[in-house]
């Protein structure tokens, strides 16, 4: 039990750490780099789950397109030697 309460004990100290971290980081910050920072984080939240689930859901279509196709498709005549 004491290993249990040691390994959360570290992982609280190094989540604080690095939550005073970013307060300072924040802080030091000019405005203009502020408003960019944030406009590129809310950038990477809101448009790559959008790009994610769109690919998703095109190789999805494309795997339905192709197996479609695949399975209409007729089988190749067997040889034939013409004399």
């Amino acid at each position: 039990m004491t290993k249990v309460t040691a390994l959360f004990n570290e992982i609280f100290q190094a989540f604080t750490r690095a939550m005073r971290y970013a307060v300072r980081l924040i802080g030091s910050m000019s405005p203009a780099a502020l408003l960019g920072a944030a406009l590129l984080l809310a950038l990477v939240c809101a448009v790559l789950p959008l790009a994610l689930t769109l690919f998703i859901a095109f190789m999805l279509v494309k795997l339905a397109t192709g197996a479609s196709v695949f399975a209409r498709r007729q089988r190749a005549t067997p040889y034939k030697d013409v004399e």
